[in-house]
C-alpha cells in the first residue's frame, strides 16, 4: 500500500464530514481522491499543478479544496477528528502559556514605559540637579 493512501478505516471515520456530490452537471470527483490528493499536496509542499496524474485533474482537486475551505468543511473535519479522539481519551486539552510566547503587538513595542528604565532615570537625574 502506498504511503499517501488513506486507510479504509480512517476514511470510514471521516467520510460523513464531506458534502454529498452534486447530482447535476459534470460527474463529481471522488471525495476520497480529493482528500488524498490534498494530503499529498500539503505533505510534500508542492504546487497544485504538480499533483501526480493518479489523482486526476489538479484543477478539479484544487476547486474542490477551495470550495470546501470556503464552506468550512476542513474546519468541520478537524473538529470531528478532535472530538472523536477526545472522547476516546487520546487528547489532553492542557495548554501552558507564558510570556515567552505571548508577544506584544507591533504597535505596542515602541510605547514609552512608565515602569522604570532609562527615560525615568534621566528625569530623576535632571530633577536632582
Amino acid at each position: 500500500m502506498s504511503r499517501d493512501v488513506i486507510t479504509d478505516e480512517a476514511w470510514e471515520l471521516i467520510r460523513e464530514v464531506f458534502p454529498p456530490a452534486n447530482s447535476r452537471g459534470r460527474p463529481p470527483v471522488d471525495r476520497r481522491v480529493v482528500v488524498e490528493a490534498t494530503a499529498w499536496r500539503f505533505r510534500t509542499g508542492s504546487a497544485w499543478r504538480d499533483l501526480p496524474e493518479r489523482f486526476g485533474s489538479w484543477n478539479a482537486i484544487y476547486k474542490n479544496f477551495r470550495r470546501w475551505a470556503a464552506e468550512g468543511v476542513w474546519e468541520d473535519l478537524l473538529a470531528h477528528v478532535q472530538r472523536r479522539a477526545s472522547l476516546q481519551g487520546e487528547i489532553e486539552w492542557v495548554v501552558s502559556v507564558d510570556s515567552s510566547i505571548a508577544r506584544v503587538h507591533q504597535h505596542g513595542a515602541t510605547l514609552p514605559r512608565s515602569t522604570g528604565g532609562w527615560i525615568e532615570l534621566q528625569e530623576i537625574r535632571a530633577g536632582a540637579a
